[in-house]
């Protein structure tokens, strides 16, 4: 039996590596490959992939916000999340949001398609660095340093743009950034203050004095 996959990443090179690494087995055939959020919602009803492998940090819509949407629609649609973000608020609100799964984009072929067969059975797959990261906090072992700390300098720049309320654009313009490296900082910030909005972000901020 054929599994069908899909790819949302907007880095070419990315989605043409997964697509490469799964060419020669037999099983699986990639219907589409997406470079937005919104490319996706509109192809994937056509495409109709059983697993789609699904990146976090998108140019348009946010890939943990697009997977609830996603699943609302396509029920029986497997999503896992494939990304270079560690952090377990990102993992947290992606499985709930529905995500079945989460990878690292350093993942290899075989744990790529253990990871699917595994959803596609019903079990949810965890990267076992990832595994690993959320015992230790269930066991409440804590990093040697604080996160709060080690804010980038940049970091602060975009921190402090968002509490002036500030578009991306705007942000990007201001610091001659891309408005995705704008959107790279703002989630590193919200995975770094936990929180899971703009709003929560500037509490937060305020809360440990990290506003000029």
């Amino acid at each position: 039996m054929i599994t069908k996959i899909a790819i949302t990443d907007d880095h070419i090179m990315v989605a043409k590596g997964i697509a490469s690494m799964l060419a020669d087995t037999k099983e699986i055939e990639v219907v589409g490959t997406y470079k937005t959020g919104s490319q996706t919602l509109t192809n994937i009803g056509n495409d109709k992939p059983d697993v789609l492998l699904l990146d976090i940090n998108l140019p348009d819509i946010n890939g943990i916000d697009l997977c609830k949407t996603l699943l609302k629609s396509n029920k029986e649609l497997k999503i896992i999340a494939i990304t270079n973000y560690e952090d377990t608020s990102f993992v947290k609100r992606i499985l709930k949001n529905g995500a079945h799964g989460y990878l690292l984009k350093n993942t290899d072929r075989i744990e790529l398609i253990e990871a699917m067969k595994t959803v596609l059975s019903g079990e949810q797959y965890l990267q076992k660095d990832i595994q690993k990261k959320l015992l230790n906090q269930t066991l409440g072992k804590k990093p040697a340093d604080t996160l709060f700390t080690k804010l980038t300098r940049r970091e602060k720049e975009v921190l402090q743009a968002i509490s002036e309320e500030l578009t991306t654009q705007e942000i990007a313009d201001k610091l001659f950034v891309s408005a995705k490296t704008v959107e790279t900082h703002r989630m590193n910030l919200m995975s770094k203050l936990n929180a899971r909005n703009s709003v929560g972000l500037i509490k937060t901020a305020i809360e440990l004095d990290l506003l000029q």
